[in-house]
């Protein structure tokens, strides 16, 4: 079964509940092994990327991430092509339940014609790279005034084999309460969707908006590489 199969058999119901519910939707299992290991292996092929982030020059953390150049590698296109479509339903739900005017198009191209027509013009997709004592600040990742709502990450190793420690971390901030922190654990070809920056939570007087951030816990040993696919482009 190929990437796109594997994408339209994905189960809407069950992420958009588990985006609801909780900000936030594990799939298992989206890439194979292989395909994980050949985006590690593209790594030091500078041709693809258009910029590399030391993350310690900017406090973000300690590691290195790079951001694709566009045409992106068919497999990160298609992620990001095939997925959003899945998503955008959510993301039009979530603006109604917060009472925003703000609507997000049905595909990926349209929203990227968005960006475009706003001087936001550079591809975001990205792969990190962390090694022992490595670690990922709380951020959100906006870039501008479009920002789409949910992005996804994919793990391109298996913990506990590859690597020790290195969990990614949500941080969901409610309005007069603290902060409750959200610790994942997933395996290899695995995908996390999760909250880039708001959702709703329904209260007693209907719906309010909850903040989230995301980081990377200290990596104890190993090597931990990670695909991030961010579906709004850079200012």
């Amino acid at each position: 079964m190929n990437l796109q199969q594997r994408i339209e058999e994905l189960k809407r119901e069950d992420i958009a509940a588990e985006m609801n519910d909780k900000g936030y939707a594990c799939i298992p299992k989206v890439l194979t092994s292989e395909e994980c290991d050949a985006l590690k292996q593209q790594y030091v092929n500078e041709a693809l990327y258009r910029k590399t982030i030391q993350m310690e020059r900017y406090r973000f953390g300690l590691g290195e991430y790079k951001y694709y150049n566009y045409p992106l590698p068919a497999l990160v296109q298609q992620l990001r092509e095939g997925i959003y479509p899945l998503i955008a339903p959510i993301a039009n739900n979530w603006m109604r339940a917060l009472n925003t005017d703000k609507q997000f198009p049905g595909s990926l191209n349209e929203l990227t014609a968005v960006c475009h027509q706003h001087n936001q013009t550079r591809p975001t997709p990205l792969i990190l790279k962390y090694g022992k004592g490595g670690y990922n600040t709380l951020h959100q990742d906006l870039y501008g005034d479009i920002f789409f709502p949910m992005q996804l990450v994919v793990f391109l190793n298996e913990p506990d084999t590859d690597y020790k420690g290195g969990e990614f971390v949500l941080i969901e901030q409610r309005p007069r309460a603290q902060s409750k922190a959200i610790v994942l654990k997933q395996g290899k070809g695995d995908i996390l969707l999760f909250t880039t920056n708001y959702r709703p939570v329904k209260g007693s007087k209907g719906y309010y908006r909850v903040n989230m951030k995301h980081g990377v816990s200290e990596l104890l040993s190993g090597e931990r590489h990670t695909l991030g696919i961010i579906f709004h482009d850079a200012a």
